[in-house]
């Protein structure tokens, strides 16, 4: 039992639905579209479905591998993870992330081209993340930020919907996403300084960084309203959406004091942004 439980723990499952979750909203923002050959007679809600099954099982899988490259940094960061603490053995990570993998491909296979283009992108993003980009200072962040992103267009091509104001969202998300990276890499600095790693806080200083994080806050803020200027959505897509960007601002500040505190008040504020979308379509 407690195998398993470590190998659930390893998929972040929170963090998997809620990838889901953003997939299906970026299949509701776009709306069913055509599609053609074999998949034109397929539902779009079937195909909806697929997409947020390979996103949850694609972001699990992520998650397992990410876990398997840090199990040494996470002894210093995260010694209650479960290679860290014994409860799954390396080996055992890397063989159920690769299943994981698989599942999420077979998939993707059911569905547009586009959408399998953004998959096989994104499968090999998350492959290399951790051996390749998480120790550049930035870089990690922003391919990070752009996975958050691409999971709202994964939806949307799944269905072949209207891509426009899902590729705003995309935006919106991803600088979001890069600006808690980097405060996650606060919150993380003294395992990633043991490892040798050069993230953002260490190589500008930590001020520094979450000064950068703070400007992508503020041009995702200031961006918000496009949806409302640029894509028909109505004034109460602008309340929503103001509330998520009150939020998010909360969040940049407290990061300062609190990285902990100000990067789970950003995660709720994304939340909250992708909520005002679907209120933006309804409305």
């Amino acid at each position: 039992m407690e195998r398993l439980r470590g190998l659930l723990e390893l998929t972040r499952p929170a963090n998997a639905v809620v990838a889901g979750a953003l997939t299906a909203i970026g299949a509701f923002v776009a709306g069913p579209g055509q599609t053609a050959g074999l998949l034109a007679a397929t539902p779009p809600v079937v195909r909806a479905g697929a997409a947020v099954v390979a996103t949850v099982l694609a972001v699990g899988a992520g998650n397992a591998i990410n876990d398997y490259f840090d199990r040494a940094i996470d002894r210093v960061n995260r010694p209650d993870r479960p290679i860290p603490r014994g409860a799954v053995a390396p080996r055992v990570a890397l063989a159920f992330a690769a299943a994981l993998f698989l599942a999420a491909v077979a998939f993707a296979l059911l569905l547009p081209a586009l959408a399998v283009a953004v998959a096989v992108v994104n499968l090999a993003a998350l492959v290399a993340y951790t051996e390749l980009f998480k120790g550049l200072p930035g870089v990690g962040n922003a391919v990070v930020a752009y996975l958050g992103g691409s999971t709202f267009i994964f939806g949307g091509a799944a269905v072949g919907g209207d891509l426009a104001p899902v590729a705003v969202l995309a935006v919106l998300a991803a600088l979001a996403t890069f600006a808690r990276e980097v405060v996650k890499d606060v919150e993380d600095v003294v395992g990633d300084r043991e490892e040798g790693l050069s993230t953002l806080p260490i190589a500008l200083g930590e001020k520094r960084a979450l000064a950068v994080a703070t400007g992508a806050l503020v041009a995702g803020v200031l961006a918000s309203p496009a949806p409302y200027l640029l894509a028909g959505f109505g004034p109460a897509y602008l309340l929503a959406v103001a509330l998520a960007d009150v939020v998010m601002l909360a969040g940049g500040y407290w990061s300062f004091a609190d990285a902990a505190r100000g990067q789970a008040w950003l995660k709720y504020g994304q939340l909250l942004a992708a909520g005002a979308f679907v209120v933006g379509r309804l409305a």
